[in-house]
């Protein structure tokens, strides 16, 4: 089967993939019904953002190995940098409707300043966001006002206009995430049951002096999720973000280490992991006020109770 290798720098080349019109050389309201032409399977290096709400299974969407079998009225989202592979059904249409836009389209607005924000343009594509019927008529208005004003005649505000409306339509994006969350609050524990068990495994082993202070990355991956899309479920869970876990995992250890042995500063920062003892000194006063000697010293004559 031969495979098309896309670069997706421009929104004028996924017009020219599907056979779409051209509304605005850096934005477009995408509606694949509209579509004249269907390739099967390609592979998308993308350079702009994009993201499409599937209207039904039409075939499967791949981020490596890990394959999404997408459902009705669920949305997947790109950034760019991103590459994902589509495998299209022979013979069947696919329906989506979505938005593409570039970059350079929202820089100098507060979308621009705040697109990092929406975290769930780093997700992975088994990550998306599940939507109910009322949701998806949301979604579809303001795919609707995003189009009405690329319809429109350029004028003085038309940017702000359309940046505007896309930032709308992420921020109700966000909200559905968030009720994602919610509803499924017993796989959510079961993933942070995990994490902890992993967390405390990685310390209690010496994974440390093998591979390191352990990276967010290291445990979303062996829970089988995005980086961001883990990170986002545990500060919705618990309130703190991996990161910080990770951090008091380290200080917490560090202090056991510092008043129930007798080994050296530069000993205990090689076994939680830190390259440098210096670097260890830093982090462990960032914490607690004082450096590891100190703390050592103080809570010496002065335990706590």
């Amino acid at each position: 089967m031969k495979e098309d290798f896309i670069k997706m720098d421009s929104v004028e080349t996924y017009n020219q993939l599907f056979g779409l019109e051209s509304l605005h050389p850096l934005v477009n309201v995408i509606d694949l019904d509209e579509a004249t032409y269907f390739p099967t399977h390609f592979t998308i290096n993308y350079g702009i953002y994009a993201l499409f709400l599937k209207d039904t299974r039409c075939g499967d969407i791949r981020y490596g190995k890990q394959t999404y079998d997408y459902q009705d009225g669920t949305i997947v989202s790109f950034a760019p940098g991103q590459v994902a592979e589509t495998e299209l059904q022979k013979g069947v249409k696919p329906k989506a409707k979505g938005l593409l836009f570039h970059p350079d389209l929202i820089k100098g607005t507060s979308l621009g300043q705040e697109i990092k924000s929406y975290s769930f343009f780093a997700y992975s594509s088994y990550e998306a966001l599940h939507l109910s019927d009322e949701e998806q008529n949301t979604i579809l208005d303001c795919l609707t006002n995003i189009k009405a004003e690329l319809m429109h005649p350029i004028d003085k505000l038309s940017k702000r206009l359309i940046t505007r409306n896309i930032q709308l339509l992420l921020d109700y994006c966000m909200r559905f995430y968030n009720r994602q969350f919610e509803t499924r609050k017993e796989v959510n524990k079961d993933v942070l049951t995990r994490f902890e068990s992993l967390l405390d495994d990685y310390f209690h082993n010496g994974k440390t002096q093998v591979e390191g202070i352990p990276t967010v990355r290291y445990f979303a991956e062996r829970v089988f999720l995005s980086p961001n899309y883990f990170g986002d479920l545990i500060k919705k869970e618990t309130g703190k973000t991996p990161q910080e876990y990770i951090q008091n995992k380290i200080i917490d250890t560090a202090k056991d280490l510092l008043l129930g042995s007798d080994k050296t500063i530069t000993q205990i920062a090689y076994e939680l992991g830190f390259q440098y003892s210096q670097h260890f000194n830093r982090v462990f006063k960032k914490h607690t006020g004082h450096s590891p000697n100190e703390y050592r010293k103080t809570q010496t004559f002065y335990p706590t109770a």
